[in-house]
Order: structure tokens, then sequence, then C-alpha cells
């Protein structure tokens, strides 16, 4: 007689079988939370150690940036340093945390990356302005604080980051300028020499002593304590004009109040120049006297142009034509023909 096969277990649930199961069964479950708890603690610790971890490089790297440029560290180039080492570290931190809780980090990095290439691309102008603005930052050509000549505009630099500098022109007004079109066009820096030169021209009369003229200059520049005595202030004749000889004055001050020192300077060298008996010369006019007017004499000129149209020769007028021939001779030759 064939035995009967046992039937088989229905599917047993596995929260019946936990509650069910005694000890046993809760084993494996306390042991998958202990291990969480631990993973989480532990990446909690990696977490407080990243932010300490990255708030030293950052002040490491501030004090490397400040370094590099000596005794005048740029404090945005300094910022900017300390930041990117404080995210990088921050980042490498983040990553290893995620990975000590069993998150596969490589998808992560995958979505992050595509993300920042579709970002890149919709934002490539905005990046070139940051590339241009960590050139200037690491080549520093200006900084906060300085007079220069950006794209054609002059004013006092008032802000410098990433995408745009921020210039304060004479007139008061605040112009932001693109970093990459400030690094790809011609840059002058008013504040960066120890010393930028005024230079002046005056004209004075050809009757004049220049010699004299040529000193008093000299000793007005040496007079204003503004200007330095090495380079020395320098005059010489450099043009003899139509009405006057141009006198040229160069001298040199610190570019902290260039403006005024130069403005007063052509005031006081006016001064000097008059009280020595110097004069200016100015552009003359010359007035020149003509004829009085009188109307051509147009019945000549038909008489004369008569005349020579009479006294040309006749070859120039083309073949002469032949004569006629006469009443009689025609006559004749018509009875020859009867005849």
């Amino acid at each position: 007689m064939a035995t009967l096969a046992p039937a088989p277990h229905a599917a047993v649930n596995p929260i019946d079988a936990a509650i069910l199961g005694g000890p046993q069964a809760w084993l494996p479950i306390m042991e998958g939370a202990a291990q969480f708890l631990a993973n989480l603690a532990l990446g909690a610790g990696m977490l407080v150690v990243t932010f300490w971890v990255a708030g030293w490089a950052a002040r490491l790297a501030r004090r490397a940036a400040g370094r590099l440029h000596g005794r005048h560290p740029d404090a945005v180039l300094q910022g900017f340093v300390g930041s990117l080492a404080r995210y990088v570290v921050i980042t490498i931190g983040v990553i290893a945390v995620l990975e000590q809780l069993g998150v596969r980090t490589t998808s992560v990095l995958a979505v992050l990356g595509a993300a920042s290439l579709a970002v890149g691309l919709a934002l490539q102008g905005g990046l070139s302005n940051v590339a241009a603005g960590l050139m200037i930052l690491i080549l520093r050509p200006y900084r906060v604080g300085d007079r220069v000549c950006i794209a054609g505009v002059v004013g006092r630099v008032h802000g410098l980051d990433l995408f745009v500098t921020r210039l304060q022109d004479l007139d008061n007004s605040a112009v932001f300028i693109p970093n990459s079109k400030a690094f790809g066009d011609v840059m002058i820096n008013y504040s960066l020499p120890e010393n930028r030169r005024i230079a002046m021209d005056f004209h004075i009369d050809y009757a004049d002593d220049v010699d004299l003229a040529l000193e008093v200059l000299r000793e007005t520049a040496r007079a204003d304590a503004r200007i330095v005595d090495n380079p020395a202030p320098w005059a010489k004749v450099t043009e003899l004009g139509d009405s006057a000889v141009t006198i040229t004055l160069r001298a040199w001050t610190s570019p902290v109040g260039y403006r005024d020192t130069r403005f007063d300077l052509i005031k006081d060298a006016k001064a000097a120049l008059q009280a020595a008996g110097l004069t200016f010369a100015y552009p003359h006019q010359v007035a020149v006297e003509t004829r009085p007017w009188t109307p051509p004499d147009t019945q000549r000129q038909q008489a004369e142009l008569a005349k020579r149209r009479k006294t040309a020769p006749r070859a120039a007028a083309g073949p002469a034509k032949p004569k006629r021939a006469t009443r009689e001779a025609r006559g004749a030759a018509s009875a020859s023909e009867k005849r």
C-alpha cells in the first residue's frame, strides 16, 4: 500500500516567524540592528572628524595662499582657497560616510557627474568668468582698492569675486565688468607702481628766455612736497610750434592723490611763469589785404577768341572743298554734248 507524501509546509510570514520563533528568530534582526547602529555611530564620528579636518585644511590653505604673495596677502584669494579646500574635504568625507552606511556611492557619483555636465553646458559663459576670476586671483594684476583702467573704464576696484569685478568710476558710479572681459582685455593698474609720472606742456613766446622758463618749472616742481626727488623733476624744450615754444615738465609723485597733485602743480607753474615775466603765447591769425574786385571784360575775351580763330592754320580745319563750276562752263559743256 502506497504511503501518502507529506503535505508541503505553508509559507511562513517573517513577522510571524519572528514573533513565534523565540529568541533564535530575533537574533539575526538584533545583529543587523546592532551593525547598523555601529555603522551609524562610526559615520557620525567620521562626519565630525571631516568637519574638523575641513576647518584645519581651510586655515592651512589660507596661510599658504598668504605666504605666496609675501608681505601683501590678498584677502580675496585667501578666502577662495580656504573655501575650496574646505569643500573638497567635506565632499570626500561625505562620500566616505555614505560608503560606511552601505550606500552605493557609484550611482550617486554618476548622477552628480551628469548633473554637473548639464549645468556646465548651460552655464559655459559663467564658467569662463569663473576661470578668468581664478586667473585674476592667482596672478593678481589688481587688488581691491587699486585704481585701474579695465575695458576702457577708469575707476577704483571695490569688489572682486569669481564672476565679476566691481569698479567705482570717477563719477562715483558702480561698474560691473565680467571677469572674462577684464582678463581678455588690456588692464592698466595705476596703483601698482611706486611712483606715477606727471607730464604737462606749456607754450611760451619766441621772445621769452627759454632757460629761465625751464628753471622756473623745475623749481616749482621741487617746491611741492608731494613730488619725489628720485627721479628728479625734468624740464626740456620739446617742440617749436608755429606761434609758440613748447616746454614740457615731467615730475613723479605717489599714486595716492595723483590727480590733486597734478592740478595743483599746473596752477603753481602758471603763477610762477607769470611772476617771472614770461608770457603765454596764443594762436595768431594774419589778415591779408586783397585787391578790389573788378568784373571780367567779356567783350575783350570774345574779340580775342575771334582773332585766334581767324589766324588758325587751314589744315587744322580739314581738307578744302572743290570749287563749283561757273554758269558759262556748264553751258559750253552741254553744247558740245549736243553736237
